[in-house]
């Protein structure tokens, strides 16, 4: 499979490893030993035991800045079809593997996040066209009820005739027409519809709470799920986002405002996705950008805690900070949202 070949150089055996093979040549370019790898499996194992079959041999590795002449030689050596066919199956191999062993928690959490965004725009969307259909047969419930996800179970639940008794008003009173049990029906099907993607929105939000209170405890429980996920979708990764400092942290979801800042010299936001953070809320105006900045400095310092593995100590600095701005709790689990 390999070629002899005569090196010129220094006298000595050198060993040469790819995913292929691990070859030892002696001084002339002759093939002293050969292993080949058939998978990546062999490919690793052959890594493992490469100082060892180098001590055997008495072969040392080929500097590729001092020795270009000798690596070029030895590269020749793969010129053979064989060689490129094993090269390709093993580096599949190797990058199936690869692709494989990437799927993490930072994956299922961005998809998680990404399906709840998808599924908010999907019910809006859905519950706009059911407001409008239900106009037509009773227009006094939309103004009554702003609500999407308590309208859509109005419809599903309720006959028209219910719903105008409810209202207080009578066939004769209502603006909206006496329309066919058929065209009722399809109204109710799709409210039904709706409120099954509202049930499904709120499963997915416990899932994704339940993912980040394993994966990052103490970014969930000084920044709450909703505000943690928001963050979370703009880095992709809790790697990324705990390499953040923490004025970019302060200013995640303003990056708008930012450039504009930049560009023409307007205000400098002070905090971006932090605004709905019930501490910036519950601030003085003048002071929730001293908060943004306390509470991004928390944050991630908290990532870095998570990232790297450390004990659990979110209350603890969740106290802390809340304490420092006399924040007095008006319900439990505030961080929750």
């Amino acid at each position: 499979m390999f070629l002899k070949l005569t090196l010129n150089g220094p006298k000595m055996n050198t060993i040469f490893s790819n995913i292929t093979a691990t070859v030892i040549l002696n001084e002339s370019g002759e093939v002293l030993n050969q292993t080949s790898n058939k998978s990546n499996k062999d490919f690793e194992k052959a890594n493992v035991n490469l100082e060892k079959t180098a001590k055997k041999h008495k072969a040392t590795s080929l500097n590729p800045k001092k020795d270009k002449t000798q690596l070029q030689h030895n590269l020749e050596l793969l010129k053979d079809k064989d060689n490129f066919k094993a090269f390709y199956e093993i580096n599949k191999e190797i990058t199936k593997t690869q692709i494989k062993n990437a799927v993490n928690e930072d994956n299922i959490i961005v998809q998680t996040i990404a399906c709840i965004n998808e599924l908010d725009k999907t019910t809006n969307l859905l519950s706009k066209r059911l407001r409008e259909w239900t106009a037509l047969t009773i227009p006094e419930l939309e103004k009554r009820l702003s609500h999407h996800e308590k309208f859509a179970g109005l419809i599903k639940d309720k006959s028209r005739k219910e719903l105008l008794k409810e209202l207080e008003l009578n066939e004769n009173e209502t603006m909206g027409a006496k329309l066919p049990e058929q065209d009722l029906r399809q109204m109710t099907l799709l409210a039904k519809q709706i409120k099954t993607l509202y049930e499904l929105r709120e499963e997915q939000e416990h899932y994704l709470e339940s993912l980040m209170i394993d994966y990052c405890p103490n970014f969930l429980e000084i920044a709450g799920p909703t505000i943690g996920a928001k963050l979370f979708e703009h880095a992709k990764s809790l790697r990324k986002l705990a390499l953040l400092p923490s004025s970019t942290i302060q200013l995640l979801g303003a990056e708008k405002a930012l450039f504009r800042h930049l560009k023409s010299g307007t205000k400098s936001p002070k905090y971006g996705i932090l605004f709905t953070h019930y501490l910036v809320q519950s601030a003085h105006q003048k002071d929730r950008g001293m908060v943004a900045r306390s509470l991004a400095s928390y944050l991630s310092r908290a990532l870095k805690i998570d990232f790297f593995k450390g004990e659990f100590a979110g209350d603890k600095m969740r106290e802390e900070i809340e304490k420092k701005f006399n924040y007095v709790k008006k319900e439990k689990h505030q961080t929750k949202e």
